[in-house]
């Protein structure tokens, strides 16, 4: 794998181009404009097309030269997009070593896909949930994972709620834990948390004890499947690296006192590095935090995987203790 580099699809649109694009961009185009803020996520462009200054729209509405320029760019993002379908081509999304210890995890959403009945999955969480890096919202995690059990169960009823919301931890989330996860009634959620509690300081125990809290309830409402996701590895969480520490060992250990599955991003992205020789770039944008598409892809296709080898493990008859549920594919 030492041979082997990532291809970044941020890099594929030049910065002038992008910054053209959310600036010149007319209102008649909001979609290109959102995917263009996804390729490109730079602090310094504005995130929302309509905070460009007034002149500056009002001359891309009446320059046709502006205008070329801008469906040219329209049309890199959409090459950046289409691209992506097949992103592994480039570099494979290969599993940990060791396997994944997948065997019981997941048995309510198992059971629900070999009876023939309707999946309901809600990825819970912040801005790596609701997708933010990636270059179109198809390429987000949620998006990915639905599209990969749909291609294998072709006649599944699959429904994946993406319940993300940027620059939100534990206690944010613990406000909106019943009317966007709970009473959808899920048979599997995942949630992801405990990024932004690193960087803003939080007390990892504290947010511990709150996703244990939130856990109870969603056990009690229903015994739903879950899976907690850890932090990621990147360069603006390693600069905490004492909190992040103690934040992955802490989700662990509830996860484990809880019986749920827990997905331990910090150290699969941190094999991706060191173990795969890819570049850090190769997997987290310029911002130093947030994923890109291969990132996500990858992602989102060890989780699946775990899925279907439990699915397939019911199918088979294997007769799984019930507080086994720890997913580790380490």
């Amino acid at each position: 794998m030492s041979s082997l580099r990532p291809f970044c699809l941020t890099s594929w649109l030049a910065a002038p181009a992008a910054a053209m694009l959310l600036v010149l961009a007319p209102a008649s185009q909001p979609r290109a404009q959102t995917r263009a803020a996804q390729a490109t996520p730079a602090p310094a462009q504005p995130a929302d097309p309509a905070s460009a200054p007034p002149s500056q729209t009002t001359v891309a509405a009446t320059s046709p030269d502006q205008r070329g320029i801008t469906a040219r760019a329209i049309d890199k993002v959409k090459e950046v997009a289409k691209s992506a379908g097949d992103i592994f081509s480039r570099v494979p999304c290969l599993p940990p070593k060791g396997g994944s210890k997948a065997m019981g995890t997941l048995p309510h959403v198992a059971s629900k896909l070999v009876a023939g009945q309707p999946v309901v999955i809600v990825a819970f969480g912040s801005s790596s949930t609701a997708g933010f890096g990636a270059s179109s919202p198809e390429f987000n995690y949620p998006n990915r994972l639905a599209a990969q059990l749909r291609r294998h169960y072709p006649t599944a009823d699959i429904t994946v709620v993406n319940a993300g919301v940027g620059g939100e931890d534990a206690p944010e989330m613990m406000k909106r834990l019943q009317t966007q996860v709970i009473d959808v009634h899920p048979d599997m959620v995942i949630w992801q948390v405990g990024t932004n509690a690193v960087l803003r300081n939080l007390d990892p125990g504290e947010t511990a004890k709150m996703v244990e809290d939130g856990i109870s309830r969603i056990q009690a409402a229903g015994g739903a499947d879950i899976v907690l996701v850890d932090p990621q590895y990147s360069p603006a969480v390693n600069q905490r690296a004492e909190s992040a520490g103690k934040m992955v060992k802490l989700l662990g250990k509830v996860a484990e006192l809880r019986h749920v599955g827990i997905f331990p991003r910090f150290e699969v992205m941190r094999e991706w590095h060191e173990k795969q020789a890819i570049p850090v770039e190769g997997f987290v944008i310029a911002d130093g935090l947030h994923m890109n598409d291969w990132g996500y892809a990858c992602f989102a296709q060890l989780l699946g995987d775990d899925i279907i080898h439990s699915v397939g493990q019911i199918k088979l008859g294997v007769n799984v203790p019930a507080d086994v549920r720890a997913y580790r594919p380490m």
